[in-house]
């Protein structure tokens, strides 16, 4: 699904002087590393302030403990997502809300987050789901009339694009009250381990988060928040470091295969290929607003598993994200959910497959795939 290895080859060299400097100065913890990713990170995202810290899930709990939520308030985010987002809600004795999905981004549905919104309701989270961002726009206008938070769950889409109606353009992560990363070594920008970063123009925010990731503390042994202990090491910032100034060329690569795959699969009845808010299919070769996190198909008549069973006998990797929706899992079951909430959710985790993506596809691996799909469907 993702060749690290080959993507390695072109940064090999930058990353082992970077490692040996650090092995030599010992600096593995908020070293000089770390602090000029940071400030690459802020400019190239157009952000006042990023703060490290050692995974995205992390960087979610940290964002909702800045913002001084508190047990009890709803917390709205999407229910065709990874179970990080709705985790750390449940760990900090928030309450999920989970609401569907629109059928053809697969992001969450601005009409059902405003239907869900109760007097309890203190925040959005919107999943920028496989590459690309949720409908902002209209989100950030629900969150302004409830007076809402709005943080990003970004973990999938970094360097993606928002386009406003008045034209204007912001990074993925950067439009809500905060946004949140990972750097989990798959990711369009990945590191060689675990790593996330929270963003926000909220300088007296981005205070209380920089206190969170270091056990509360802005002075060493005086506790003024309570905190946690999670902080990127330079060793994963030297990688990143590395990779940000390739970040937008990675995605275009991205975009590229993704333009391959919808050449040869978009006309087949039984095949639904990713489409954008921009409604160019993903297709256009001015596209900067989806940064292919995953390619992922909507197979109908019930052929999804039977067609991913052919690609494991094939030999190609793929991915089904996600075959068991939120509200079904055991872990956040919850009486107040209906499955009639839940119709393009429910659809999507029987539909949908995510073939390879990432910057070392070559047009024959693209066209085998691509054969070995038709083949299959007919």
């Amino acid at each position: 699904m993702v060749d690290l290895v080959g993507q390695y080859q072109d940064i090999k060299e930058e990353v082992q002087e970077a490692f040996s400097e650090i092995l030599e100065s010992a600096a593995f913890i908020n070293g000089p590393r770390v602090k000029a990713f940071q400030q690459a990170l802020e400019e190239y995202l157009g952000v006042a302030h990023v703060i490290p810290c050692a995974n995205g899930t992390d960087a979610l709990q940290i964002a909702m403990m800045g913002l001084g939520l508190k047990p009890g308030d709803e917390v709205i985010t999407a229910d065709f997502t990874f179970a990080a987002t709705v985790e750390v809600i449940g760990l900090l004795g928030l309450t999920p809300v989970l609401v569907d999905v629109r059928p053809d981004t697969f992001n969450i549905d601005p009409e059902a987050v405003e239907k869900a919104i109760t007097p309890k309701t203190k925040a959005i989270v919107p999943i920028h789901l496989f590459g690309q961002c949720a409908e902002m726009e209209a989100i950030l206008e629900i969150a302004e009339k409830h007076n809402l938070y709005v943080i990003e769950d970004n973990a999938q889409a970094i360097g993606a694009n928002y386009k406003f109606a008045d034209g204007s353009l912001k990074k993925a992560g950067t439009l809500g009250h905060v946004g949140a990363t990972s750097f989990f070594p798959s990711k369009n920008l990945g590191a060689y381990g675990d790593g996330g970063a929270i963003f926000t123009d909220d300088a007296e925010l981005a205070h209380t988060l920089r206190g969170i990731v270091n056990h509360g503390m802005y002075e060493r042994y005086y506790h003024d928040v309570i905190g946690v202990n999670s902080r990127l090491d330079s060793l994963q910032a030297a990688v990143l470091q590395a990779k940000l100034p390739l970040l937008d060329g990675y995605c275009e690569k991205r975009r590229n295969a993704a333009r391959a795959y919808n050449r040869a699969l978009a006309d087949h009845p039984e095949i639904t290929t990713p489409v954008t808010m921009r409604g160019c299919a993903g297709i256009c070769d001015t596209c900067d607003c989806h940064v292919f996190h995953q390619y992922t198909l909507k197979i109908a008549n019930g052929k999804r598993d039977g067609l991913a069973a052919h690609l494991a006998e094939q030999g190609i990797p793929h991915g089904i994200y996600y075959p068991v929706p939120l509200h079904r899992q055991k872990a956040y079951a919850d009486p107040r959910y209906n499955e009639a909430d839940f119709p393009v959710t429910n659809s999507l985790s029987e539909e949908v497959i995510s073939l390879p993506m990432h910057t070392e596809l070559d047009q024959e691996q693209l066209d085998f795939i691509c054969k070995t799909i038709l083949q299959y469907l007919g």
